[in-house]
């Protein structure tokens, strides 16, 4: 079913969607938190900052682009292609990785912790960010039409985002004023600050956990991504309707 240009057209609507909603909700959270800053006095410049500074705010927005991005394509000249493009392909499965881990992180380390956003969370738009948006690029991953099988070179696109991340907010952290409690020092999440209970100790541990769930579901999302372009491209081979990359291509 997943190879038939029907459910592609059908898929590629709904990433249409879900790129809209997950715009929106960024959209509604930082209105709020501005206007919060405006409403108390606070350095707004450093709010916008902050919460773009978040790994959820980022994740969720490089998603909604990716998304809309491969939407487009197929809708307008991707409808006899057999695969999509490389480029984009790497971006989905990067966007996939840091969906799925920003789901299993909130929900799993965050939900109930107010974050320094900047003002309290907008309930719809929280659940758009943190469970909505992870479960739909989880699903994607298993439904989206017109895999290609990537290199598992890939792997090494997917994780240098977060790393990039966090050494920029390690850095950034203890240079910033926090607007809200007026702290020498601002981490978009409590498990990176080393000035809690634990400190440097407690924040190399996390850091080395959560690296590790990158990598696993990175590799995981690169793999399933191999083994369903490897299965299309079996299927033409056998006269299915769509194919993907080529065995020799998806066996580097």
């Amino acid at each position: 079913m997943t190879r038939t240009r029907g459910w592609a057209t059908v898929w590629s609507v709904l990433r249409l969607a879900m790129a809209a909603v997950t715009v929106a909700a960024i959209s509604a959270q930082l209105a709020k938190s501005t206007g919060t800053a405006v409403e108390l006095g606070r350095d707004v410049p450093t709010t916008i900052a902050n919460f773009f500074s978040f790994f959820t705010i980022l994740s969720n927005a490089a998603a909604a682009i990716v998304l809309a991005w491969i939407a487009v394509w197929y809708l307008v000249k991707g409808r006899r292609a057999d695969a999509e493009p490389t480029g984009l392909a790497v971006a989905l499965a990067c966007v996939s990785t840091y969906m799925i881990i920003t789901g299993i992180v909130y929900n799993t380390l965050l939900r109930g912790i107010e974050l320094p956003q900047g003002s309290a969370p907008i309930p719809w738009s929280n659940e758009v960010l943190h469970l909505i948006g992870p479960i739909f690029l989880l699903v994607d991953v298993f439904v989206g039409p017109l895999r290609r099988a990537l290199p598992w070179r890939s792997l090494w696109v997917v994780v240098a985002f977060p790393i990039v991340w966090v050494i920029y907010t390690m850095i950034r952290g203890p240079l910033i004023t926090n607007p809200v409690s007026g702290d020498p020092f601002w981490y978009p999440y409590p498990f990176l600050n080393p000035n809690n209970p634990g400190g440097w100790p407690s924040v190399i541990l996390y850091v080395i956990g959560i690296a590790a769930a990158i990598v696993a579901v990175g590799a995981f999302v690169v793999w399933w991504g191999r083994r369903r372009g490897a299965a299309a491209a079996g299927a033409s081979d056998d006269g299915g309707a769509t194919a993907s990359l080529p065995a020799s291509v998806a066996s580097d």
